[in-house]
């Protein structure tokens, strides 16, 4: 392959990255976070971008609910144990709620809904919301990492006298256990981001500390909604 060719497939990639709204969401995200971080709460002007980028995100959620909601009503994998089925379901309709109640405070932000106390109100819920969706997510990985650890033990016991790195079905669960591994730190930053927007422990932390997890926190999610670089071709 030609260095034309190797830059036009990874031009490719980026195009189809960006094309995701979900990607330019986190990647706002990050610039939101980012400057929450370097304002630590003090007006200027990376206040002001912090609560404009804030707002823009807003659009970029219209009608996401939809797909937790789906999510709610779809079926789970078979072996799924109860608690864990209860944990994701409870995790999809907590979601499901945050966005769509966001949505009624983008209203609010906009000027189209004149209620500003019911909104700022209706704000603070859909933040509850969005911790206890990101609770549940921590316990469900922690839960599906569990299971992962055990059934990755029974394999290596069969592949002891061969190189479990070869082995396919191995390295799928490796893969499989990273990820999870890095879902669940996102997860718990975005609690203690939570908890940061609703101000439930100001002192410790303060809009410095949310702004340095939520900042972190983006990047994994713009990391994970990465598209997969083409396989090359075996001769």
């Amino acid at each position: 392959m030609s260095t034309l060719d190797a830059t036009r497939a990874e031009l490719a990639l980026v195009v189809l990255y960006l094309n995701k709204a979900e990607a330019r969401d986190k990647i706002c995200r990050a610039i939101q976070y980012g400057s929450k971080f370097l304002s630590d709460g003090q007006p200027g002007t990376a206040q002001n971008v912090d609560k404009s980028t804030s707002l823009a995100r807003k659009v970029f959620r219209l009608f996401k609910f939809v797909n937790d909601l789906h999510g709610l009503i779809s079926p789970v994998p078979q072996g799924t144990p109860v608690p864990l089925v209860l944990l994701g379901k409870s995790k999809n309709a907590l979601l499901s709620t945050f966005l769509f109640l966001d949505q009624i405070v983008w209203l609010g932000r906009t000027g189209i809904y004149k209620n500003k106390e019911r909104a700022e109100l209706i704000g603070r819920i859909s933040l509850f919301c969005w911790m206890g969706s990101s609770i549940c997510t921590t316990l469900v990985e922690l839960g599906e990492l569990g299971r992962l650890s055990a059934s990755m033990k029974k394999l290596e016991k069969r592949l002891k006298d061969s190189d479990k790195y070869k082995n396919e079905e191995y390295r799928a669960k490796l893969q499989n256990s990273n990820e999870r591994t890095l879902a669940l730190v996102k997860a718990g930053m975005d609690i203690v981001v939570a908890v940061g927007l609703l101000q439930l422990a100001p002192k410790k932390v303060t809009p410095r500390v949310t702004g340095a997890f939520g900042f972190v926190s983006s990047l994994i999610s713009c990391y994970q909604l990465l598209p997969s670089p083409p396989k090359s071709k075996t001769p």
